[in-house]
């Protein structure tokens, strides 16, 4: 560890602005040690950063693609709300990742945060291998069982299968860079989503629409340029962990299978899978009930989820630090401080999505016909934007808390909430309200809200309690 570092950082008088400039020179710190605040936003800057491309990314993808169409914009997101489900499997093992190499950097024990992240490295390797094998063999028959027309299975067949076959990009993406934030190097995980989401977006028009060179492959280049600009982040990522920068080093014999190692690890992720699962399906859930009603209210909703998740993916850059000083905390004898660390990140982050979800409510039209001026789909899309941004403060409080949790290890906590909320609550709820009630698309977009807020006061009560902090792993 650089002793200047640490000199830095343990100097009282830092302005935010240097603080801010300190966050982002990846020196490794002891995050145990450094007074809270300036911790939480050691850790929670180059986050935000992070998430801030990602968030960028999601918007511009859709937003070239939507000039292909409603069927086109349908293709993507049918196709994300699949893509989920590997999001899922890897976000889970990813919450494992970060408990797991977090709790072994504050007990001091780099050589185990090593030998635990190649194993890791191992598992999400061949999980995504065969996961993409499978899926796309089948991709144009999900897009039917979505309930995609046959125009949208004919144009997004290709897209799809690009996608859901190219898995391992995004996989071990989510899995190295948890690797890094549980090792306190949030800023290579900042790194790597600038470089990989930056060449997306400038690559995606190229290959969609053909300027220059590059063939016209509509709504598929967009399946390309992703793949493309994954696959270099994948790289960087990779060259980092064999020993330039990163507090974790992976060597070869760390690739080597450790059925002792890997059963921790499963032990841990299985739940965080299965937590990702639940919420993932009623999201896929939510497409199905959605899709009943047209190419329009898929499309709507599919541009008005892409705004939220805008100002919601910087948002888990707070959480994520969270759950990073949790867990290193935890691991150097510290629970009292871990939970400090958590009230703070809620607190910045109620104040951030606060301001944002009210600018949405207020701003929903606007926002929206930035992306298409076909009336049916700006129509469903204001709609759905005002209404899912009511709840933002209660988003922010919930994110925060989970991923207290699963910082902590203790992933069936979250588990058990997105099962009571999601499953027997946010769908069940969806159907009734569009279906039942006759509400139609609408009664969907109320039940998002709803759902969410139930569950991060949930989340709170359970939080309060504490036995999260005596988890082991």
């Amino acid at each position: 560890m650089s002793s200047s570092a640490e000199v830095s950082a343990a100097q009282p008088d830092l302005s935010f602005w240097q603080v801010v400039r300190l966050s982002l020179r990846g020196q490794h710190l002891d995050y145990t040690a450094v007074p809270l605040n300036r911790a939480v936003l050691l850790l929670a800057v180059p986050m935000v950063l992070e998430m801030i491309m990602e968030s960028l990314f999601a918007v511009v993808d859709v937003f070239w693609v939507s000039r292909l169409g409603s069927d086109a914009i349908a293709v993507v997101g049918l196709t994300e709300s699949v893509m989920t489900l590997i999001y899922a499997v890897a976000i889970g093992i990813s919450f494992a990742a970060t408990a797991i190499v977090a709790r072994r950097i504050g007990e001091q024990d780099a050589a185990r945060a090593s030998q635990a992240a190649g194993q890791i490295l191992l598992l999400g390797a061949t999980l995504s291998a065969v996961i993409g094998l499978i899926l796309s063999y089948f991709a144009p028959d999900i897009l039917r069982l979505m309930g995609a027309s046959d125009n949208v299975v004919t144009m997004g067949t290709d897209f799809a299968r690009l996608m859901l076959g190219c898995n391992v990009t995004v996989f071990m993406i989510f899995l190295i860079n948890a690797i890094f934030r549980g090792a306190g190097d949030a800023v290579l995980a900042m790194r790597t989503l600038w470089l990989a989401n930056a060449l997306n977006i400038v690559l995606g028009p190229f290959f969609i629409f053909g300027w220059g060179p590059f063939p016209e492959m509509g709504v598929t280049g967009a399946a390309v340029a992703t793949n493309i600009g994954r696959g270099v982040g994948v790289l960087y990522q990779l060259w980092h962990l064999a020993g330039f920068h990163s507090r974790v080093q992976v060597r070869l014999r760390h690739l080597r299978p450790v059925w002792g190692d890997l059963q921790a690890i499963m032990s841990t992720a299985s739940t965080g899978i299965a937590q990702l699962m639940i919420g993932t399906t009623s999201w896929i859930g939510l497409f199905k009930i959605l899709a009943a009603f047209g190419s329009a209210a898929l499309a709507g909703y599919t541009i008005a989820m892409r705004i939220v998740m805008f100002a919601l993916m910087p948002a888990w850059g707070l959480a994520n630090a969270g759950a990073t000083l949790v867990g290193q905390n935890l691991g150097a004898g510290k629970p009292e401080r871990a939970e400090q660390a958590i009230w703070l990140a809620t607190r910045f982050n109620v104040i951030f999505l606060g301001v944002v979800g009210l600018a949405f409510v207020l701003g929903s039209g606007p926002l929206v016909r930035l992306f298409t001026d076909d009336p049916p789909v700006l129509k469903h899309g204001i709609r759905a934007l005002w209404i899912v941004s009511l709840a933002f403060p209660l988003y922010a409080a919930g994110m925060c808390l989970e991923a207290a949790f699963n910082g902590a290890g203790d992933t069936w906590t979250p588990t058990r909430l997105n099962f009571f909320c999601f499953w027997l609550g946010q769908i069940p709820l969806a159907w009734l309200l569009a279906d039942f009630f006759e509400l139609g698309p609408l009664g969907v977009f109320i039940a998002v809200p709803i759902g969410f807020s139930v569950l991060a006061l949930w989340s709170l009560a359970l939080f309060r309690r504490g036995r999260w902090k005596q988890q082991q792993v």
